[in-house]
C-alpha cells in the first residue's frame, strides 16, 4: 500500500522543495526522536518534508487497513473526529473508505495541520491541543491514531463521550503501545461498549506480558524513501496496535490470527485468538481442504 497518487505528488513537490541533504538530515532527526519515545515535533519545512516521506505513508496504510475492517463490521458514516490528527492520514483513509462523510480534524501542531489541508481541503481543521478542550463535538466515528499515548487517562472518556458510533485507537505496535490499546479496551469493554475489532470476545485480553498483541501493513516505499533510510527493500511492515469499539453491538471474527503462519514441510502452524482464549492450530497436508485454506491465510486474517 501507498498514499494515493495525489498525495504522493504533493508530497514530492514538497521534499523537491527542500532538496535531499536537509531532507536526509532531518529524517534521521525524527528517526531518533522516535527511538528515544518522543512525539514528533514539525515546526520547519524539511523536518514536515521528512515525515510525509518517511512517517506518513505508514500511518495511513495502517489506519487504511483498521477503517475498512470497521466499515466492513459497522457500515455507513456520515460524521468523523480525528483528535490529534498530525498530518491526516487516518483522514485521508476515511475520505477514501466514506467519501461521502465529513471530516473535523484536531491537531496542535500548525506545520502539520498545514500539511493535511493540502489533501483534505474540504475537512475542517480545528488548531489546538485536545487534551485542553473540555468537550469534544459528537461524531459517528472518532479516531485517535497514533496519539492515545500522549492523552492523559481521563482522554479516554472524552474520546468515547465524542462516538456516537464507534472509536478507533491505533498506537504503535511495541509493548508500550499495546498497553495503552489494551487499557483503553478494557476501560470501556467495562463500561458498556461493544468490541468491533480486532478481538474476537469481550472478555479479558489472554494475551499476557512479555508478550503483546500487534499487527502489519505492508507498505511501498518510495525511491526518495529508499535513498534516504539506504535501503534495499522496496517495501516495509508497518506493526500497530488498535481496538475498535461501538455503541451497538456488532458480528465479531470468530478467530483472528496473530502472528505470521509458520510454513513447515507438510505442516501450517496457525497461532490465533479465539473466543475462548489463545490456540495454535497445526493443519497438516493430508488434510487437503483444510491445508488449502489455511496457505491462504495471513497475519491479522479472521476465520
Amino acid at each position: 500500500m501507498q498514499l494515493p497518487d495525489r498525495v504522493r505528488r504533493i508530497v514530492d513537490e514538497r521534499a523537491n522543495a527542500v532538496g535531499f541533504a536537509a531532507l536526509k538530515q532531518a529524517a534521521g532527526a525524527l528517526s531518533s526522536e522516535y527511538r528515544e519515545g518522543h512525539a514528533a515535533r514539525i515546526g520547519t519545512a524539511a523536518r514536515t518534508a521528512a515525515y510525509l516521506v518517511t512517517r506518513m505513508p505508514a500511518t495511513y496504510a495502517a489506519a487504511h487497513m483498521v477503517l475498512r475492517e470497521v466499515r466492513d463490521r459497522v457500515g455507513a458514516i456520515s460524521s468523523v473526529l480525528d483528535v490529534g490528527a498530525g498530518t491526516g492520514a487516518a483522514s485521508l483513509a476515511v475520505s477514501e473508505l466514506w467519501p461521502q462523510a465529513s471530516i473535523t480534524m484536531i491537531e496542535r501542531d500548525r506545520a502539520m495541520s498545514e500539511a493535511a489541508r493540502d489533501w483534505l481541503p474540504e475537512a475542517r481543521v480545528v488548531a489546538g491541543d485536545a487534551t485542553q478542550i473540555l468537550s469534544l463535538p459528537p461524531h459517528d466515528l472518532v479516531i485517535a491514531s497514533y496519539a492515545a499515548g500522549e492523552f492523559a487517562e481521563h482522554m479516554v472518556q472524552k474520546l468515547w463521550q465524542a462516538a456516537q458510533v464507534v472509536l478507533v485507537v491505533i498506537e504503535p505496535g511495541t509493548p508500550r503501545g499495546f498497553a495503552a490499546v489494551r487499557g483503553i479496551r478494557d476501560e470501556l469493554l467495562a463500561a458498556g461498549a461493544h468490541m468491533v475489532a480486532p478481538c474476537p470476545a469481550e472478555t479479558p485480553c489472554p494475551m499476557a506480558d512479555p508478550d503483546w498483541c500487534h499487527f502489519a501493513a505492508r507498505v511501498e516505499r518510495s525511491s526518495l524513501h529508499r535513498r534516504i533510510k539506504e535501503a534495499d527493500l522496496g517495501y516495509e511492515d508497518e506493526k500497530f496496535s488498535y481496538v475498535a469499539l461501538s455503541r451497538e453491538s456488532v458480528a465479531m471474527a470468530g478467530s483472528r490470527m496473530i502472528r505470521r503462519p509458520q510454513h513447515q514441510p507438510g505442516l501450517i502452524v496457525l497461532e490465533t485468538c479465539t473466543s475462548g482464549g489463545l490456540s495454535t492450530v497445526r493443519v497438516r497436508k493430508r488434510d487437503r481442504e483444510a491445508y488449502r485454506e489455511a496457505r491462504k491465510m495471513h497475519w491479522g486474517s479472521f476465520l
